[in-house]
C-alpha cells in the first residue's frame, strides 16, 4: 500500500494525534513532560513542527498510549511466497471440482 503524504504531512498528522490523546488525558506539556521524561521544549517543538526523536516519540506514546499500534503497524507480514516458482505454481487455474450426483 502506497501513501500519497510527505514526510512533513505525517510528522504533522503524528504530532496532532499525540496532542489529541494528551488532551483527552487532560494533561499539560508540563505534565506529560514531566511523566514522560522529554524535555517541555522538545515536546513544545514536537507540537509545533512535528520534529522530534525516536526516543522522545517512543517515551510519549508509552505515556499517551499507542505503542503497541505502532509496533503491531511495524511488524512485517508473514510472506506467503519464498521463491517465484511458489507464486507461479499458486497462480495455475484449478480445475472446478464437483460434488458426486446421487
Amino acid at each position: 500500500m502506497i501513501l500519497l503524504i510527505s514526510p512533513a504531512k505525517a510528522q504533522a498528522k503524528i504530532a496532532e494525534s499525540i496532542r489529541k490523546r494528551r488532551l483527552a488525558m487532560e494533561l499539560t506539556q508540563e505534565g506529560l513532560s514531566e511523566r514522560s521524561g522529554v524535555p517541555l521544549p522538545t515536546l513544545r517543538k514536537f507540537e509545533q513542527k512535528g520534529n522530534i526523536s525516536l526516543t522522545a516519540l517512543v517515551k510519549l506514546l508509552m505515556i499517551v498510549g499507542g505503542l503497541e499500534d505502532v509496533l503491531t503497524a511495524l511488524t512485517p507480514e508473514k510472506r506467503q511466497f519464498n521463491t517465484i516458482e511458489e507464486v507461479l505454481k499458486a497462480s495455475t487455474v484449478r480445475e472446478r471440482q464437483r460434488g458426486k450426483k446421487k
